[in-house]
């Protein structure tokens, strides 16, 4: 099994709230197949709690205007290190960067597979597609190998989409 189209638009939602909001190291994960009560994991980091809280203020607002969704569950909201906000098919953790290097989400799930995330200038509308012409460029780093993030999508090739053509600069 794998997540559903209606939990592939909350993440996407999800995300370019985040990332509107500086969200660090975004990575959402399928775990359909390893967990049962939900299909997907958006975790975000942030540097300070009062950022943490502003993550989770855009998140709640964007898919509350976009998909009038209000999550069933939020914890974590006063002290602003760990927010989780449970949107039954999607679960968001939102850490404080201390607080995901300590729990480490990312490697406690690294055998789910990574859902491919929106580019942060794609509009809104696109991201909520359920299908996507073409993979769109991650959001943040993979934060369960520390690497950067990608600056630009790539092709079948593996060469970066927007990359010159050879002799060209």
């Amino acid at each position: 099994m794998t997540a559903t189209d209606h939990s592939l638009d909350i993440i996407r939602i999800a995300a370019l709230a985040a990332a509107d909001k500086l969200a660090e190291d975004l990575v959402a994960l399928d775990v359909s197949d390893r967990l049962g009560i939900t299909d997907a994991f958006l975790i975000a980091s942030a540097s300070s709690e009062r950022q943490v809280n502003a993550i989770v203020d855009g998140i709640e607002k964007a898919l509350g205007e976009q998909l009038e969704l209000r999550p069933v569950r939020r914890e974590g909201r006063g002290e602003g290190r760990w927010v989780l906000l449970d949107y039954l098919d999607v679960v968001i953790h939102v850490q404080h960067v201390e607080d995901r290097v300590f729990y480490a989400l990312d490697r406690l799930w690294s055998d789910c597979p990574l859902i491919e995330l929106p580019t942060t200038g794609e509009p809104a509308s696109a991201a909520t597609g359920a299908a996507a012409a073409e993979p769109a460029q991650t959001v943040g780093g993979d934060a369960r190998d520390g690497a950067p993030a990608a600056e630009t999508a790539e092709t079948a090739e593996g060469a970066p989409a927007d990359s010159p053509e050879p002799g060209q600069r």
